[in-house]
């Protein structure tokens, strides 16, 4: 389905409705051409058309994961040291973000900042909860291990938070609370220590 849940039907003859352009289909007659404003494609030109900062080159967006008129989370980089990605795109007070979030009737966007080290990447993806560390059993698969309050919170109404956070970083990630992983006797990397041997290896780069 290519509109919006509650779109279907509702649109009318001369009214304005930005799209995507998905595909075009020359072995119809003439030339199909398929729209839509599901696709993340069409969140990414929203970002685009909305945020200069987006427009211009200087933040970067590195993946989108969506659930078109529920919710979204966008990873985003700056390739400027003193410009805020997730700042920029979010806007004073909101009005950025939420001017797209009226563009698709409400859907709620989180943006998050992008990290190659992947277990701050999935504790990024994995907000709002708080990670407190992650046990990376392989490129592709991972633990991410949470307060006990932050379980549901992580896991996210009918699972919604967890499913983006595993489209988004295209990593498998089983979610445990601090409880029952110290039960289970899983070994973890710390966010903290990910996080400060990230700072030092950017610091290395520099020097």
């Amino acid at each position: 389905n290519n509109v919006l849940p509650g779109e279907k039907g509702n649109f009318k003859v001369g009214q304005t409705v930005r799209v995507y352009v998905v595909d075009v289909d020359k072995s119809a007659t003439g030339a199909a051409v398929v729209v839509s404003r599901t696709d993340p494609g069409f969140l990414k030109r929203l970002f685009e058309s909305e945020i200069s900062e987006i427009y211009d080159g200087t933040v970067e967006i590195k993946d989108i994961a969506r659930e078109a008129g529920d919710r979204a989370k966008v990873s985003v980089f700056s390739r400027n040291k003193n410009v805020d990605a997730t700042g920029s795109c979010i806007g004073k007070s909101g009005a950025r973000i939420q001017q797209i979030s009226n563009q698709l009737l409400g859907e709620k966007i989180d943006v998050i900042n992008y990290y190659k080290d992947p277990i701050l990447y999935i504790a990024e993806a994995l907000k709002p909860a708080n990670v407190i560390g992650v046990n990376l059993i392989d490129s592709k698969s991972a633990i991410a291990i949470v307060e006990d309050d932050d379980f549901s919170l992580a896991i996210g109404k009918k699972g919604i938070n967890a499913r983006l956070a595993v489209k988004l970083t295209g990593t498998k990630i089983d979610i445990k609370s601090l409880t029952d992983a110290v039960a289970e006797g899983i070994e973890y990397t710390t966010v903290q220590a990910a996080r400060a041997n990230y700072e030092y290896e950017l610091k290395q780069e520099e020097v």
